[in-house]
């Protein structure tokens, strides 16, 4: 038995990076996965395809969740199209890294509006859906750096911390629905992101986490496999770090 098989999940951010992790990982339990993308189309087509080869449904939906509107029209899409939502990873982020005296207001706002407004309204918009379901496992992706800060991120760990706050508030409100609601924090994932950074840079890094290694898109999946699934019924407004024990 597949640990998702039968649920139907939303990933934002699905196209590359984590996102794409969690989505190959979900239709490989057994769940139906709508993802999101923003301007990647060819890769959103090719993951689409990829997932529908696994035996699942799947489907791309090019939707910016930081857009309030857009999130409650591809929640509706979804329920039209899958008939349930029982998983929600708010997924989608970006990074305008700069120390607190260069960052620009624009900066800062696009940083909050992309990673944390999007996860008000992507919540809001299933909230309906899992209320009637009476079921719902809400992940919310965060960051190390959102529980111990970063210099030269004010804007990206206050979004990533103001991520816990909100989620714990939703467990507290929606617990006595049945519908959970957690928050990993990864610590450095290598990606395609990362991928471009200088060797020496990335090799330092992986030299200072106990585990002697960067995270992979799997490791954060899994974890959200875990939240996702039955497994984790009794577990909600925690944050997880998989991080290779940087917090330590």
């Amino acid at each position: 038995m597949k640990l998702l098989e039968g649920k139907t999940a939303i990933v934002t951010g699905g196209s590359r990076g984590i996102g794409k992790g969690i989505a190959k990982v979900f239709a490989q339990q057994g769940a139906n996965v709508a993802f999101t993308y923003s301007a990647s189309v060819e890769a959103a087509q090719a993951l689409e395809n990829e997932l529908n080869a696994l035996g699942i449904k799947a489907k791309g939906y090019q939707s910016n969740a930081a857009d309030f509107n857009q999130a409650q029209d591809l929640a509706a899409e979804v329920v039209k199209e899958f008939g349930s939502i029982d998983i929600l990873v708010n997924n989608a982020g970006i990074t305008k890294d700069n120390l607190l005296m260069r960052i620009s207001e624009e900066d800062f706002d696009k940083v909050i509006e992309v990673n944390l407004k999007s996860v008000f309204n992507m919540t809001k918009a299933v909230q309906r859906t899992m209320l009637k379901q009476r079921k719902g496992s809400i992940i919310n992706m965060s960051s190390v750096v959102g529980v111990k800060g970063n210099a030269g991120q004010t804007n990206y760990a206050a979004s990533k911390a103001g991520i816990i706050g909100f989620s714990k508030s939703v467990a507290l409100e929606l617990g006595s629905r049945n519908i959970r609601s957690n928050v990993v924090a990864p610590g450095f994932i290598e990606t395609e992101m990362t991928a471009k950074l200088d060797e020496n840079t990335v090799q330092g890094w992986r030299d200072a986490i106990p585990l002697k290694r960067g995270g992979t898109p799997d490791d954060i999946a899994n974890a959200c496999v875990f939240l996702a699934s039955d497994m984790s019924a009794y577990i909600t407004g925690q944050t997880l770090n998989v991080d290779g024990g940087m917090l330590t």
